[in-house]
């Protein structure tokens, strides 16, 4: 890890002490709240503030009472895997009157609360800014009628406001992701998984119906994960003779050997004149027009229900902690803030400013200026846009520019999910671009044997959604047998590589740069896409598969502490993989509520496993039940999962007893996740659009010559961008002894983990802080909900 840098501010400075902080959850519910909820809590005690539940959201507020409560450390304990709001949502009008304020102002007075955290969407945060406006001439109001003292005015003299966005439509600007967003696109792919094999079972027509009245985000990225044929949504009404088109496309797809059709519909679809696109207007379109076996499914409040996914736990937790830190920091001309997220990176923005953007969007889009609200989403929405349009809508041949151009595609290392949907995309972006793909089986092993084909747009159909992968891939590294893959890039004239693996494909790829200088046949553009459950390679801070990993560990940990619901006091050792990276061992225990996480890079001793021991047994003499410890399966290579279990069985005799479990290649399995198969798309898309430019720039007199060290590259994401890395650059960057980067991003987010856990540590916050704007069209190169 880096060393600390005097900029550094630690959390020890921070106190809350004398502060008494509020948090409600208002408007809609979202998966993840509790989790929010639950952080706001927590840090909020850790740091001496006094914290309050206030139920009911602003119905709550201005009721007062009983709705008004203590929250503890313990009145949090598991519900970070419950959906919806453990502390209830309510829409209230009163609060929208002045005489509604002026109770809850009192009520908030007598408690001594002028810090507020606030859980909702816009109309939430905007009811909030409301009242903080208005808060001195309200508490004005309240001496004169006598039910405060005067010098309650100065004591009491601001209310400090920080939101967090809790929607699942991703209808706030100014951050990537809001808050329950990411579980609703779980329900939403679970749903249609299932469907897709019936429909191709019956060879049936499918129009789904998902959320979003007036923002059509879920509707997308859905149908950017599943590979949709068609999705209609508010922001961007099809032209005119949309119908015919439509079912153009459907009908080339049957005849093309796909025995079905998915058709994705935002509730708040219309077309151009403002005229409602219905999904039984859809059904009965495609019955009258092809005569297809056509069947409606409307998801409605399923997309809000059930457990939330690990993404939405994270970023809760992370955005709870972070509101927590931006009130202890704000002063009487702060203006309210909302957290949010941006690539990788929390930030904070003015709320007003987010409300007002998001205001525009819906503005933009009752004007009918439609391309207009596109943008105004943000980069990222019009980013899918974009790349839906590329992969699901086929030109004609006579359309496609003429590259003749041959570029292979792989897979090195372990499978992991999403690698699929990398593949589908790589090779329709390529097809789009006027190339002539070329799929190679088993990575470098196959590649050496001469197992490559063409491989055509249609051929990669309905790879979405598979785990696995289909190209197959094996961990061979090419130096043994350069001479051999030299002679097969020369044989099918392959003019560039796509890589995608884990360590292996970056290891791979220094090799082939190597080889350069013997072999002219690797003097083509080179480009690596990170794909690994481990998320141990350089120059991303996340790989494709890591997400889906993560999801499996945490619904394991999900249900082994549910084993133990009618077992008092048990705790549970938990082994994953992920070789001598942490990440999923740290942020699984993150998402999973973990009371300990042992990894690598964090070295432990016989004295650290005794105070962990120790500290748990305090816990479970006064509160918890049932206790959670992550360890990486090689964190160390004496403290081994078995040694772990027998030494908190000892220790904890008499308190607690202790079960151990090795969750193995079931994190490597499975189908991928909405996160997964997005995140695969759009990096795979980008770094064959770089392949292309690469081309280019490199064909002279005839043939593609590439040598320079930017024409071998990794794309990766870092911080709040992806970015093309010459992989050479990164060899410093690199323990390869170990196979991790020398720095990782989310050892940051241990400390959240322990404080969460009730222990007492230090705490960086030197990325947090700044308060910045919303800027129009502001970077945001990584999907959406890459961040964690």
């Amino acid at each position: 890890m880096a060393q600390p840098d005097s900029k550094k501010i630690f959390f020890e400075n921070l106190s809350g002490a004398g502060k008494a902080i509020a948090v409600l959850t208002s408007g809609g519910d979202a998966q993840g709240m509790n989790a929010a909820v639950r952080a706001v809590v927590r840090m909020g005690l850790y740091v001496g503030a006094k914290v309050y539940f206030i139920h009911e959201g602003y119905q709550g507020m201005v009721d007062g009472g009983e709705n008004i409560r203590d929250a503890t450390w313990e009145s949090v304990s598991s519900m970070l895997q419950v959906g919806g709001t453990v502390i209830g949502s309510a829409r209230c009008k009163e609060f929208r009157t002045h005489e509604g304020r002026l109770k809850a102002a009192h009520n908030l007075v007598q408690r001594g609360i002028t810090n507020l955290c606030v859980i909702g969407g816009d109309g939430s945060l905007t009811g909030a800014n409301l009242f903080r406006e208005e808060w001195s001439g309200l508490l004005g109001e309240l001496v004169d009628q006598g039910l405060i003292e005067a010098d309650a005015v100065q004591k009491y003299s601001a209310l400090h406001i920080v939101g967090m966005v809790g929607s699942i439509d991703n209808d706030f600007c100014g951050t990537d992701m809001t808050i329950g967003t990411d579980s609703a696109l779980h329900r939403i792919i679970e749903v249609v998984d299932a469907i897709m094999t019936t429909a191709q079972s019956h060879q049936r027509t499918f129009v789904l119906e998902v959320m979003g009245r007036h923002c059509g985000y879920l509707a997308l990225v859905s149908a950017l994960a599943c590979g949709a044929d068609w999705v209609l949504i508010p922001e961007m009404p099809p032209e005119d003779g949309w119908e015919d088109k439509m079912c153009q496309k459907l009908s080339a797809t049957r005849s093309r050997g796909s025995r079905l059709n998915i058709i994705i519909v935002a509730e708040g679809a219309i077309d151009r004149h403002g005229k409602p696109i219905t999904s039984n207007y859809l059904k009965d379109l495609v019955v009258k027009n092809l005569g297809f076996d056509t069947r409606v499914t409307i998801l409605g409040h399923v997309q809000r229900g059930g457990t939330p996914s690990a993404f939405d736990r994270i970023l809760a937790s992370r955005m709870g902690v972070e509101a927590v830190l931006a009130l202890l920091e704000t002063t009487a001309n702060t203006p309210a803030c909302v957290v949010s997220l941006c690539g990788n990176q929390s930030v904070r923005l003015p709320l007003m400013e987010c409300v007002q953007m998001t205001q525009e969007v819906q503005k933009a889009m009752d004007e009918k200026r439609f391309e207009e609200a596109v943008k105004l989403r943000g980069r990222s929405f019009e980013n899918n846009l974009k790349t839906y349009k590329l992969l699901a809508h086929r030109k004609p041949e006579s359309e496609l520019p003429t590259s003749n151009f041959n570029i292979a595609i792989l897979n090195v290392g372990a499978p992991s999910a999403g690698m699929n949907a990398a593949v589908r995309s790589a090779v329709r972006v390529g097809i789009s671009e006027g190339h002539k793909m070329f799929a190679v089986s088993d990575g470098f092993e196959g590649f050496y044997k001469g197992q490559i084909k063409e491989i055509k747009w249609a051929d990669v159909g309905g790879w979405t959604g598979q785990g696995g992968s289909l190209l197959g891939t094996k961990r061979t590294l090419p130096a043994k047998h350069v001479d051999k893959i030299a002679e097969q890039m020369r044989k099918h004239n392959i003019n560039a590589l796509l890589v995608i693996g884990g360590f292996e494909a970056f290891l791979s790829l220094l090799e082939l740069l190597t080889a350069r200088g013997k072999y002219d046949e690797f003097c083509v553009p080179m480009v690596m896409v990170p794909a690994t459950v481990s998320n141990n390679v350089p120059g991303s801070d996340l790989s494709i598969g890591a997400d889906t990993a993560l999801n499996a560990i945490t619904t394991t940990c999900d249900r082994i502490k549910q084993s133990a619901s009618g077992t008092k006091r048990r705790v549970f050792i938990i082994e994953t993989m992920g070789g001598y990276c942490g990440y999923l061992a740290s942020v699984g225990g993150l998402a999973a509520g973990a009371d300990a996480a042992y990894i690598f890079e964090e070295p432990f001793d016989i004295r650290d496993l005794q105070a962990n021991v120790e500290h748990l047994t305090e816990k479970m003499k006064t509160s918890i039940q049932r206790g959670l410890v992550l360890r990486n399966e090689n964190s160390n290579e004496n403290y081994t999962t078995d040694f772990i279990y027998q030494l908190y069985s000892e220790e904890g005799k008499g308190v607690f007893d202790s079960r151990k479990n090795v969750l193995g290649h079931m994190q490597q399995g499975g189908a991928p996740s909405p996160f997964d198969r997005n995140f695969g798309t759009k990096i795979s898309a980008k770094a064959m659009q770089w392949v292309t430019k690469k081309l280019t720039e490199t064909f002279r007199q005839g043939r593609v010559f590439a040598n320079t060290e930017d024409s071998c590259c990794l794309l990766g994401m870092r911080r709040r961008a992806l970015v093309f890395q010459p992989v050479v650059q990164l060899k410093e960057q690199t323990d390869f002894v170990h196979r991790i980067p020398m720095e990782q991003w989310w050892l940051k987010l241990r400390p959240l983990m322990k404080i969460l856990a009730k222990y007492k540590t230090s705490y960086d916050v030197s990325d947090s802080g700044q308060l910045e704007h919303v800027i129009r069209n502001r970077p945001k190169e990584s999907d959406v909900s890459v961040a964690m």
